[in-house]
Parts: structure tokens; sequence; C-alpha cells
């Protein structure tokens, strides 16, 4: 026990010491994008690097920035959650980038370069002189991005505290945070210290390097990411084919002989999804002091004479000054397979201290299970669509729903202003051209292969249905520990944290911008220096980047969620009026705000009445179709009539974005 504790030290170690090696080439990036910001137009530089991406850069930060928190914690949540039917789910995220860059890219660039535009709003105002439209922007783009902020930042911290918790530096450290900060957060002090690390890491160097730090960050975390995913998706096949192979033992019509991904589909077809409950918590003993962890394991007979297991959600304590028994959520795993394979990892050592078998016992235990794929009729819901749901009838995915999936990543992803920006920036069409193929290939190398990794999650990792979207840097851990390289787990766990901080930085120089530029510069003051400008545009970066990590102290409980709704909502709000805004010469002012206003609340209204209805963060879905369809649908149609029912726009302004200037020729 001595010696492997070593090792586990050692491990740990040496995943730190991979993972800061990468935290200092980010800031390295930060310090060399800073030079660049000297003997150029601040502006310009520090929020677009002067329109000059090439290829690699402008595929890569776009990529880097889709792919965010939502893509490597709260994704590979949903996977492990539902099973093969999120490759249905994601599948049209390959067409995003011929969307996104082949709809808007080349006109956005144009209209950008004409008017001068560094910014969404500034384009939108500039397109019609009208300064309410840009400040109706820049409040619609604030309210959205603090959202997608917040749920980020809980991201990056839930990464740091898997990779640090093993570190006993890192445990001494958290207990040394004063009471008046941690208390700050029911998560714990371990939460509080990571949030504090990554927060202040990422604020500082994006506000420091400015927009050429985000790019050259993106381009190297877009790099980490896909390197990290083809790491790791033979080492799930191989393991998890191992472990399907062990629990054959106790599932019926296994197949030992067949294939490592073919094992771990049939055992995942033959899985029970858990039940979530409630049960009683005492101690053993009559005396001593009992901590029950964060995710404990506790066994217990059942009437019948069989083996129940359960999993405790949150850490508890029993001593003195508390009750001899407490109420605790739990979660009670059915399938005999993942009950073997929790055995087994006990026996290996592989859970630490969440065994607690003999500390403390279950009563009065109350669980419910999955409203679809739980009965004898529905076997299989984890392998085939729509996959197990806990609340609804019709499963995870119902095709209507599935389809308005693909309009929700393929379309919606066009309405996403922090991609817009990306599209302000690059140098030339045959950059556009190229990149569109480069992003295409760099998609589909990401998410096909999340989608087998945490598949394979499910058999290799039981029971993380009580912290979904810790599931990424824990596989990380596992895979790289499984093989003795525990130190590669540093660069595994880097892909995610690449991700979060490639999505933060992006969305925290769009809020400031948006700030600086739309409001300050536009509306305040227009004569401001640029010396004035720097240091309000560093201020602002720092100051949101402050009150997201403050908002993130009591963060929203599902990630994924957070980013769908942000997603959706941003796209129903700018889609349509953007589209008016670059290729309808007819399109106005009126017309624009109408389209953005009525998919702003056409959106919101029906996550509204999921609320009203009890699904908390969870929209109304009417004949199963998400939101995004609906907010699109009263986008452009509203603003299609209200566009004919105003006066046209100005002679100039068409002259000014529709016509080409021609050099006059000598007589």
């Amino acid at each position: 026990m001595k010696i492997q504790t070593l090792l586990i030290a050692e491990s740990s170690n040496a995943v730190l010491i991979t993972f800061l090696i990468y935290i200092i080439g980010v800031f390295l990036i930060a310090g060399l994008s800073n030079r660049l910001l000297k003997n150029r137009n601040f502006l310009s530089e520090y929020f677009l690097g002067s329109r000059g991406l090439g290829v690699w850069a402008f595929a890569l930060t776009l990529a880097a920035t889709s792919s965010s928190g939502g893509s490597f914690m709260g994704f590979p949540s949903k996977i492990y959650t539902h099973g093969w039917s999120l490759g249905l789910w994601i599948g049209s995220y390959m067409v995003v980038p011929i969307c996104v860059m082949g709809l808007l890219g080349k006109r956005i660039n144009q209209v950008a370069r004409i008017s001068g535009a560094i910014t969404i709003p500034d384009v939108l105002r500039d397109r019609f002189r009208s300064a309410p439209f840009g400040l109706i922007a820049v409040a619609l783009i604030v309210f959205f991005m603090t959202f997608n902020l917040v749920a980020q930042f809980k991201a990056g911290s839930e990464i740091l505290r898997t990779l640090l918790g093993p570190i006993d530096l890192f445990g001494q450290a958290a207990n040394a945070l004063p009471a008046a900060l941690t208390d700050l957060s029911p998560l714990g002090s371990e939460y509080v210290l990571c949030l504090l690390v990554f927060g202040i890491s990422v604020i500082l160097y994006t506000t420091y390097g400015g927009f050429h730090a985000v790019v050259w960050t993106d381009v190297m975390q877009g790099i980490v990411m896909v390197v990290g995913v083809i790491i790791m998706l033979p080492l799930a096949i191989s393991q998890a084919g191992t472990a399907a192979a062990a629990r054959s033992v106790v599932e019926e019509g296994a197949d030992p002989d067949a294939g490592n991904l073919e094992r771990v589909t049939r055992s995942m077809a033959r899985m029970v999804p858990p039940r979530k409950g409630t049960a009683t918590l005492g101690r053993v003993a009559p005396a001593g002091d009992v901590e029950i962890p964060s995710g404990a394991w506790v066994f217990m007979d059942s009437e019948s004479g069989s083996t129940r297991l359960f999993k405790i959600v949150k850490r508890h304590e029993l001593n003195e000054q508390t009750p001899t028994v407490v109420e605790a959520d739990v979660w009670e795993i059915v399938s005999p397979g993942d009950v073997q394979r929790v055995r087994d990892r006990i026996e290996g050592n592989q859970e630490g201290d969440r065994d607690r078998t003999g500390a403390v016992a279950l009563s009065a235990v109350a669980v419910d299970d999955y409203v679809y794929g739980a009965s004898p009729e529905q076997q299989g819901a984890y392998v085939t669509g729509p996959g197990p749901h806990r609340e609804s009838e019709n499963g995870f995915l119902p095709l209507s729903l599935a389809i308005s999936f693909f309009f929700m990543w393929a379309i919606s992803g066009t309405g996403q202003p922090s991609n817009m920006v990306r599209l302000m920036a690059f140098k030339d069409t045959p950059t556009l051209r190229r990149s569109i193929f480069t992003v295409a290939i760099y998609y589909s190398a990401i998410y096909f292969p999340l989608v087998v990794i945490f598949c394979c999650a499910r058999v290799l990792i039981p029971g993380m249905e009580s912290e979904p979207d810790r599931i990424m840097p824990q596989m990380a851990v596992e895979l790289t520990s499984n093989i003795g390289m525990g130190w590669l787990a540093g660069l595994l766990i880097a892909a995610p944290f690449a991700a979060v901080m490639s999505t933060v930085d992006s969305f925290l120089l769009m809020i400031s911008s948006a700030l600086v530029r739309d409001i300050y510069q536009r509306n305040i003051d227009s004569d401001a220096s640029e010396q004035a400008i720097k240091k309000l545009s560093y201020a602002f970066t720092m100051v949101i980047g402050l009150g997201a990590l403050l908002g993130a102290l009591h963060p929203p409980e599902f990630l994924q969620d957070i980013i769908v709704y942000t997603g959706s909502g941003l796209a129903s709000c700018f889609l349509g009026a953007v589209v008016y805004s670059l290729y309808w010469p007819r399109a106005n002012y009126q017309g624009c705000i109408a389209a953005m206003l009525s998919g702003f609340l056409a959106h919101l209204s029906l996550y509204c009445v999921g609320f009203w209805q009890g699904k908390g963060f969870s929209a109304f879905k009417p004949w199963d179709m998400d939101p995004v369809v609906v907010g699109l649908l009263a986008s452009f149609v509203v603003g299609y009539v209200v566009t004919l029912m105003t006066p046209p726009p100005a002679d100039d302004l068409v002259k000014k974005y529709f016509y080409r200037q021609r050099p006059a020729t000598g007589g």
C-alpha cells in the first residue's frame, strides 16, 4: 500500500509538471503578442489582430473558439449519460464550417473593411447609421456571454480540481484558504482555489495580450485538443474492451471473442440506467467520526438476499456535533456488469478512499427509474435512439428533436457573434476557402472520436451520473494510470482545459470590445485618445473576468444546458438581423431591430414556459423542436414583414455597401 501511494504521488507530480509546461507556454504567447501592440493601431490590433490572419491561425482560432467547455466537458457528459445517440445529436457539426464561413465569411469581411468596423455591433450600427441598433446588439451580447462565461469558469475549475486532487500540497493549500472566502461557494475550498487559479490566469493573459494572444493560444490549444483526442481513442477502446470482457462473467449473452469496440457496444446494450433517489445514512459504530467523501460507495444487502450498490452524491461528516443519521442523495447502480466493475475497481484501489462499505449503513432508501430506458422492453437504450432519459417518455433524442439539432449546430453556429468576429479578421479569400476545408477536417477528428471514447467510459467508470461534467478529466486520469503513464494525463487534461480557455478569452474580448468601442468610444467620447482606450480595454477585460469569476462561485448545475441556451439564443437574435444587413439592400434598421428582438423574445419565452412547468433550466419544446428553430423562424419572418412596412434605407447607404466603386477613366 505504501509503494502504491508513492507511485500515485509521483504520477500526480508528473501530471502537474506536464500541465504547468502548457500553462507557461500560454503566458509566453501572451507576452509575445503584447509586443505586437506596439507601433500599431491599438483597437484594430487588440480586438482584430489587424485583419491579417492566415489559414492556420484563422482556421484553428475559429475551431478552438467553437470547441468550448461544452465540447470537452458538457458533450462527453451527455455521451456518458445517453449513449450512442449523441452521434446523431452532434452529426451536423461537420458542416458547421461550410455554413459559418461559407454563408457569412466573405461578405461580413467586406462590409467590416468598408466601414472600418471592429466589432459586430460596429457592423450593424454603421450599416444603418443607427446608434440604438448598436446598443441593442451590445446589450444582447453582454447578456448571453455573461451566462456562458460563468459556465466556462466552472468547467475550467472542475478540470483543475480533477488534476490537482491527488496532490497533498493542493489539499493543504485549499484548507488554508480563509473561511470568509470558501463560504462563498457551496462546492467547497478545493473548487474555490481552482476557480481562483483558473480565473486569474485566463484573465491576465487575455488582458495583457489581446486578440493576438487569443488567436495564437487558440492555435496551440487547437493542436492540444486534437492530439489529446487522438491519444485517448485507442487507449479507451483497448481498455474498455478488456473491462467488457471481464464484465462478461456476470452478463448474459456476452461474447468474449468479440473485438474490443464490439464488446463495449454489447456491454452497453445490457446496461440499465442507474436510479436516482435519497437514503438515510447512519454510522455503523456508535462512536467516532466518520467522513463520507463525495462519490463514496456503499453496498447494502436487500431483502431478497442480493446485494445493492449505492453511490453517495455529496460529502457528509458524522461526528459528535452532527446527528448520527443524515439524509443524502444517492444513485443506485443496477446493472450486474456495472456492480462487478465497481467491485473490481475497489479491489484494485482505483476508487481511492471512496469505499465506505463498513463505515456507514443505508436505510429508508427511495429511488426512481429512468422514465425511458429502464424497463425490460427498452433494453439497449444506450446503443439505440432515442437514448435513455430520466424525465421524458420520448427518450433523449426523438426524431423531430434530432432534426432540430441539425439546425441548432449547423445553422445557429452561423449566428454566433464570437464566430463573426473571427470572420472579420482573415486576410483574403483564398485563406477563407482553405480554412473551410481545414476546420471541417478538424471537427471530424474531434467529435466522432469523442462519441466512441465516452461510450467506452460507460464501461470503464460506472456511476459518474452523479457528477457527469467531470467525466472528461476523470477519463484522462483513468486511461493514463492504467498504462503506468500518469504524466500523460497532464496533456490529455490540457485538451479540455484548452477548449475552455480558448472560449473564455474570446468571450472576454467580445464583451470588452463591445463596452469600450460600442458604448464608450462611439457614444460617450468619440475623441478619446488611444492611451485612454488602451487603459479602458485592459480595465474592462479584467473587470468582466473578475465578475464572471464571482458568478462562478455559485455555478449552474449542468454546463451543457447553459451552452445550448446561449448558443441558440445568440443565433435567434443575430442570424436574421446579420443576414438581412449583409445581403438585402432593402433592409433597414427598423426591420433588423425587429428581427433581433423577436428572435430573442420567442427563444426566451420557451425557456420561461419550461421553467414555469417545473423543468428547471430546460425549455418547452413544441412538437419536440428545439427553441432555436422557433427563434429563427420568428426572427426572419418578423424582420421581413417590418422591413416592408417601414421606409427603405438611404440611397447612399445602399450604394456604399452594395455597389462597387469603379475608378474614373480618362476620356
